[in-house]
């Protein structure tokens, strides 16, 4: 999310940070929120995040064609003390230089097995999905359907996530209308096709998506309140050929309890399955990146 302005978003920045986090009880298996600064210009507007197995090491993509990897220190009870992450830097286009400032508003991250990287953007005539060996080389652009040209400026390819047989699966911010479903499209050998769609539920948005450990797949979700603030939530479902099957609702935070969650990770700790989330700050001082984390059930 680039561009989300106006007076509604300031006041519920500005509002939530004052006043949401102690207003209201936080949901069921919160483990902790943990408040990241670094010191680097680019710091900021991340939409993407991605954990080891173990959930020490990560990768972040920020909203502007950058990304950073470091580590987390946590205390005995699971929760972050610390994060240490390398400076950030811009990701590479098909050639030698970074993506073109028009073309680099990367929102979703997926890693496979063998460590490559794919990272889908929004953004006009720029919906699309790019493919890295490394993240620090040159990319590959994977076939973009048509109705990836077509979809919303601000609203297209926020979700991102891959299956252990390398499957990828992608999904706009935006299905069109309230009353329409959330098209997920899917790539794999060489090609895309769409199998099925999720259900809208009220005015929440698609912002990121992955699949656990345990193979099912995850759905974050977020809404603005105005001045209330963000409000977020976690959907799981069980992944077929066919259908995402079983609903069921994980998460669901109160205005203002966190900032601007979009980027998402499902890992297995030693208590269990973790969802780690992080902030888009939007680059805005009264806006901050946070990194919440609650514990699943199974």
């Amino acid at each position: 999310m680039r561009r989300r302005s106006g007076l509604a978003l300031i006041a519920g920045g500005l509002i939530a940070a004052a006043f949401g986090s102690s207003a209201t009880p936080a949901p069921q298996g919160l483990i902790g929120s943990y408040r990241w600064r670094m010191d680097d210009p680019r710091f900021g507007g991340f939409s993407g995040i991605a954990l080891s197995p173990e959930g020490l090491r990560f990768t972040a993509l920020s909203d502007r064609g950058a990304y950073t990897t470091g580590r987390i220190r946590r205390d005995d009870a699971g929760r972050i003390t610390a994060v240490a992450a390398a400076p950030i830097r811009r990701l590479r286009g098909a050639g030698p230089g970074p993506l073109a400032a028009e073309r680099a508003d990367s929102e979703g991250l997926a890693i496979a097995r063998d460590g490559t990287v794919y990272v889908s953007f929004e953004g006009r005539g720029a919906a699309r999905v790019l493919h890295y060996a490394t993240l620090d080389g040159p990319a590959e652009n994977l076939p973009v359907p048509d109705a990836f040209r077509r979809m919303q400026r601000n609203s297209a390819l926020e979700s991102l996530a891959i299956a252990g047989d390398g499957t990828l699966y992608t999904l706009p911010e935006r299905s069109g209308t309230e009353a329409m479903p959330f098209p997920v499209w899917r790539y794999r050998n060489g090609g895309w096709d769409q199998p099925f769609a999720i259900p809208r539920r009220g005015t929440y948005l698609a912002v990121s998506a992955d699949i656990g450990p345990d193979g099912r797949f995850y759905l974050l979700e977020r809404d603005l309140r105005g001045i209330a603030g963000f409000a977020s939530r976690l959907r799981r479902f069980r992944l077929t050929e066919t259908a995402l099957l079983d609903e069921t609702m994980l998460i669901e935070t109160p205005a203002g309890m966190h900032d601007n969650l979009e980027g998402l990770s499902v890992w297995r700790g030693t208590r269990g399955l973790v969802a780690t989330m992080i902030s888009d700050d939007n680059f805005r001082f009264f806006q901050s990146t946070e990194i919440v984390e609650y514990r699943l059930p199974d």
